[in-house]
């Protein structure tokens, strides 16, 4: 747990300081100078006497006693310095930026237990080893640059990467975001991003100032843990964007059903941050852009006022912002349009976007701000493009922005894209506390990404109609393997998730008693081979016994066929549920449009079990394929409700029965209130 002495304190000691501020113990020294540590400073090196004005020991054993202690030495050298600092000066927070620990594997992991263990006894905590340091608002312990303004309501960040946290400051600054703390945790020996997490969300009532987290993240060790903080800090108010890398690759193994070769450990992350109410991001500049919506006055509603005196811009933002669900409404005509209409120049447009044209005056935007907050209740923010070519100064157009996003209830983002045209006058604007969209299409993207991110959902899981005896029973009585069509059927009605009318035939005559208790049309299905269509195995709209017997034997010479399956023919839009069990997060369901399609489309959603309603209705509107379940041109859609019922029936049971490593349901037929199963394939290992 990050302790006082961590955040704020008292004494600093910096273990292999140097005049050279080229060497990450000079740097940091001078960093804790000039950014007017108020604490006592001390600095060790046993080569010099006097380094940079502060007082300066050959040794740690003649240090006093000091609260905090940041190490930049060798990583051997370190073990003897933790030793004396813990035991001997009370030390009880360590920052270890070297390298040459668990990252290089063998001794230097052995290195960094005995620290840790060192550490734990004496009740400190530890930050790296192989970090840049961290910042807050009363101290500057890093080697690195820039530097940005620190406040006690600026974001909190914790990253995994220190280069990649240098980087992600590098492009919040421009954009006027300030830091209350960013903590680089290095190779998490001891404190890694869930334990700050854990931090934050039990210490909330004094976290309360930096309501924005952000978080850069490479490994999640403990996925539980990491859900728990994180859900609890959204539910309480705070907001969360974050980054996780390395999460492309399923894995090593063949996997053999759709779910397997679609789902993955990103499938899972994303499942997880969508359940914990995590902005998710997937870039630099991504991050710090949600990063600044989540900073502003939040938009109720869906509907965007764009506000601009550039045509080109005002257009990108436009298609952005309906490509993710954000509504750019027309202004009705009315008195209230046609006033303003009457206090802008001539040839301005104001059927939104509303633009006021190259020649638009401060005195115009404060009206049309006016206007929007006050007389337009179709209205629920605005986006403000103002740049310029260079020719004047627009500090009075800043002004009046700067006092708008201020005054007004509803949300002002400002889209000042002249970054070097008009540098000072953009540097009086952020100077104010304000940020900036210097691109408007990633404005776009981010605020739709925010506002697409659903509310954390609950741990609860939904037993109604959920046989879980039942579910334990076929799950302890099954070999390992795939299940038979026949258990399959038995576990999905143990969940209460509708199946088709089938019968598994291994003669010709069973055939035909099946298909004359079954009724036509019908679908015949080879048994044994795992994918039916690949080898000619499924036959649909079998309307007659003679087309059954013809079918029946044709499909039994097909390789590894031990019987033919026949059900009632569906109809509808071909749905996909599926699920695939990953070690640490459980199991990873997905939802798209089934079929063929499935894998040429990729078109899923993830979710992990166990899903809460909102969850799954979540998961479909996120679908690109949304429009197709809801019904289009004519074509009747599918009862979301119950589909997403479905799905948590299907989360419900897998919380219930881990042995299931894969599954598909595939398709799952969709025509209005009626859902079914087709088919389904299961893989039990125990």
């Amino acid at each position: 747990m990050l302790n006082r002495q961590l955040l704020s304190p008292a004494s600093i000691a910096v273990i292999g300081a140097s005049n050279n501020i080229t060497k990450p113990g000079g740097k940091i020294l001078k960093n804790l100078l000039e950014h007017d540590f108020k604490g006592k400073l001390y600095a060790v090196n046993h080569n010099d006497p006097s380094i940079q004005g502060v007082t300066t020991v050959s040794s740690v054993r003649d240090l006093p006693e000091v609260e905090m202690a940041i190490l930049a030495i060798p990583a051997k050298s370190c073990i003897e310095a933790v030793a004396v600092l813990a035991k001997e000066k009370k030390t009880k927070a360590f920052i270890i930026i070297s390298g040459g620990f668990s990252e290089i594997g063998g001794e230097g992991a052995i290195l960094e237990h005995e620290i840790v263990e060192m550490v734990n006894q004496s009740e400190a905590c530890l930050i790296g080893p192989n970090c840049i340091g961290m910042l807050t608002h009363d101290y500057a312990g890093v080697f690195t640059e820039p530097i940005p303004r620190l406040e006690p309501t600026g974001v909190d960040f914790v990253s995994g990467s220190g280069a990649t946290a240098v980087f992600i400051m590098e492009s919040a600054i421009p954009k006027g975001l300030t830091f209350s703390r960013v903590i680089s945790v290095g190779n998490s020996a001891q404190l890694g991003v869930e334990e700050v997490l854990e931090f934050w969300d039990l210490n909330a009532e004094n976290e309360s100032e930096a309501r924005v987290k952000l978080l850069y993240i490479e490994t999640i060790n403990n996925p539980d843990k990491f859900l728990y903080h994180a859900a609890s800090l959204v539910k309480k108010g705070f907001r969360l964007a974050a980054i996780k890398a390395g999460s492309s690759k399923a894995g090593s193994r063949a996997a053999s059903s759709h779910t397997g070769a679609m789902a993955s450990s990103d499938s899972a992350v994303e499942a997880l941050f969508r359940k914990a109410g995590i902005v998710r991001c997937y870039g630099r500049e991504e991050l710090t852009t949600v990063a600044c919506v989540l900073m502003s006055k939040q938009m109720k509603g869906r509907n965007m006022a764009i506000i601009t005196h550039a045509g080109g811009p005002a257009v990108m933002l436009t298609d952005a912002l309906e490509a993710g669900g954000v509504n750019i409404p027309r202004i009705p005509d009315s008195p209230v349009k046609q006033r303003l209409k009457e206090a802008l120049s001539a040839g301005s447009s104001v059927e939104n976007p509303i633009d006021f044209l190259a020649t638009g005056t401060a005195e115009q935007l404060d009206i049309i701000i006016d206007t929007c907050e006050n007389e337009l209740d179709n209205i629920d923010g605005m986006a403000v493009i103002f740049g310029s070519p260079g020719l004047t100064s627009v500090k009075d157009v800043y002004k009046v922005l700067d006092r708008k996003m201020k005054q007004c209830k509803k949300p002002i983002y400002p889209i000042l894209p002249s970054v070097m045209n008009v540098k000072k006058d953009l540097a009086y604007f952020l100077s104010h506390g304000n940020v900036n969209f210097p691109d408007e299409v990633l404005l776009g993207k981010a605020l739709t990404r925010v506002k697409l991110t659903p509310k954390p959902s609950g741990q609860e899981i939904f037993l109604d109609g959920v046989d879980v005896p039942c579910i334990r029973r076929i799950i302890e009585s099954c070999p390992n393997g795939y299940l038979t069509p026949d258990l399959i059927g038995q576990l999905l009605a143990a969940a209460s998730i509708p199946f088709v009318k089938e019968i598994v035939s291994k003669t010709e005559a069973e055939a035909l008693n099946a298909a004359k208790d079954i009724g036509f049309p019908l679908v015949m299905k080879v048994v044994g081979p795992l994918h039916k269509t690949d080898v000619g195995g499924v036959t649909l709209n079998v309307r007659s016994l003679e087309m059954v017997s013809i079918e029946f034997n044709r499909m039994m010479r097909i390789k590894h066929t031990s019987a033919v399956l026949l059900a009632e023919q569906a109809e509808g839009v071909e749905l996909f549920l599926g699920a695939n069990y990953e070690p640490k997060f459980g199991h990873v369901i997905l939802c798209g449009i089934g079929g063929i399609f499935v894998e040429v489309l990729k078109d899923t959603t993830s979710g992990l079990a166990p899903l809460s309603f909102e969850e799954a209705k979540s998961m479909i509107r996120n679908l690109k394929a949304y429009p197709i379940i809801k019904g289009f041109r004519g074509k009747s859609g599918v009862n979301r409700k119950k589909f997403a019922e479905i799905m948590v029936r299907l989360s419900s049971m897998l919380r219930f029965a881990t042995e299931i490593k894969e599954m598909d349901i595939n398709p799952l037929m969709g025509k209005g209130d009626k859902i079914v199963a087709v088919d389904a394939r299961i893989r039990i290992e125990k």
